[in-house]
């Protein structure tokens, strides 16, 4: 008897570890998103990515407007048409994220250094939010919620 209890209580708390690391892995995952999401959409205006991070049905309300997946990549394939080509980097400083089962929200400040033959033209700063869900191809942004911040 004492041995079977042994046995019940090793597997539930080696269950409680696991799914705490399987909390954080989660959490990783969305960070990893968030950055990638903004890198290999927003930064390299690449239009074929967007399936990649976005979910088919994905809404981008972005300060007023309501964007989905073919607003963003007309916004993108008319923002490659103008040279020289900007370049801009992401930093996302995360707020906090929640999973629950296969769905996740997160909060975080984006900022965004846009420049030119290595001289900056624009400072950007988003307060934002979004959910994700977990598909067979991993986490997907199915919406997120954009608001600038002003500039000092």
């Amino acid at each position: 008897m004492k041995r079977r209890n042994t046995i019940i209580l090793t597997l539930f708390f080696n269950s409680i570890a696991f799914g705490q690391v399987s909390n954080e892995t989660h959490k990783k995952q969305i960070q990893k998103l968030v950055l990638e999401s903004f890198d290999e959409i927003w930064s390299k205006l690449e239009p074929k990515n967007i399936e990649k991070y976005y979910t088919k049905d994905f809404l981008l309300l972005e300060h007023g407007e309501v964007w989905n997946n073919d607003t963003i990549a007309t916004h993108l394939n008319k923002a490659k048409l103008k040279l020289p080509m900007p370049k801009r980097v992401n930093t996302i400083e995360i707020i906090d994220i929640k999973i629950t089962n296969k769905t996740a929200w997160v909060a975080y400040h984006n900022h965004a250094t846009i420049s030119v033959d290595d001289k900056i033209i624009r400072k950007a700063h988003w307060l934002e939010s979004a959910t994700a869900i977990l598909t067979e191809k991993g986490w997907k942004f199915d919406m997120l919620h954009s608001t600038r911040v002003k500039s000092e």
